[in-house]
């Protein structure tokens, strides 16, 4: 089944790449790499604000995640020049989780995005991956993630 095909299936409509915060690009290439800026997790179109520990669970924590990998996708598409069967590879994830002191779960949320990384790309979509537990995140994010793809 082709990406797109499997994006159909799992009634997946990819956003628009977002307009940075601040003074950064959204993605930058050097050779076959792409480099994709930290992503926040939304719903329902605003920033999704969490502490995990504090006032948001795991489970919703991996719906954010997931969430913030659609949009990540999204950029990468307008970054493989709107051809997503470009990408040889997800190579890695960097996860940032906002998190009181005593919150270990970091790896849980940040499955919400890997697991659909593998779903989508297959065996190109498996992937090295960071998951961070920090004390804030922009605007009160409960998870920022950033990508690093191969594409040729």
């Amino acid at each position: 089944m082709s990406i797109y095909e499997k994006l159909k299936e799992l009634n997946i409509t990819l956003p628009a790449v977002a307009t940075p915060a601040a003074a950064y690009v959204m993605y930058a290439q050097s050779g076959k790499n792409v480099f994709l800026s930290g992503h926040l997790a939304k719903k329902d179109g605003k920033v999704w604000v969490g502490q995990f520990g504090k006032n948001i669970s795991v489970e919703e924590g991996q719906q954010a995640a997931r969430n913030t990998a659609i949009d990540l996708i999204g950029t990468l598409q307008a970054a493989c020049g709107g051809d997503l069967t470009r990408v040889k590879r997800i190579v890695k994830l960097m996860s940032l989780v906002n998190s009181t002191g005593d919150f270990t779960e970091q790896h849980l949320v940040t499955n919400g995005a890997s697991e659909l990384f593998g779903e989508i790309f297959g065996d190109a979509g498996k992937h090295a991956r960071s998951a961070f537990g920090v004390a804030q995140i922009p605007f009160g994010a409960c998870v920022e993630i950033e990508l690093i793809a191969e594409i040729d």
